[in-house]
């Protein structure tokens, strides 16, 4: 099975073409995941080459751009090649099938305007006794007020 999902920020703006007999968008686009443990000297973040072909590459060129957090599923698929001096360039790319916004569109907006990709080494309180949501959080979500879960029909 060849299967990865990734959730991190865009590097850059993506790049997008269309082509093929039937003029299908491809789009690519780096994506910088931050690393769960750090260590000193090591990297804060793993960089992933992603390419996005037809409907998927239009969403992503259409929404997408640098500094956006999403979450992706899709395939790991060598990207090996032979330089002009003929030796095997060994790399790889991520073949998305499926991408989806992983914050808020206020919370994408905030951090794409103060996003700084990381060096790739590689080139409101909730009010009490209400039922109901209170308004914007001032990030896109709405406030929940505490003690709604006796009120849910699930636990």
């Amino acid at each position: 099975m060849n299967k990865i999902i990734l959730m991190g920020r865009l590097t850059r703006d993506p790049e997008v073409r269309y082509g093929g007999a039937s003029n299908t968008a491809i789009a690519r686009f780096s994506l910088a995941v931050d690393r769960r443990f750090k260590r000193d000297g090591q990297p804060e973040a793993d960089f992933f080459n992603c390419t996005a072909f037809g409907k998927t590459g239009e969403f992503v060129e259409k929404y997408l751009r640098k500094g956006t957090k999403v979450v992706l599923e899709g395939e790991m698929q060598n990207d090996n090649y032979q330089n002009k001096e003929g030796q095997m360039v060994y790399g790889f790319q991520v073949v998305v099938n499926t991408i989806e916004f992983a914050e808020s569109k206020a919370a994408s907006q905030n951090n794409a305007a103060n996003y700084q990709a990381p060096v790739n080494p590689n080139p409101g309180p909730a009010s009490q006794g209400s039922s109901a949501p209170t308004g914007d959080a001032g990030d896109g979500f709405m406030n929940i007020p505490d003690g709604i879960e006796e009120e849910l029909p699930f636990n």
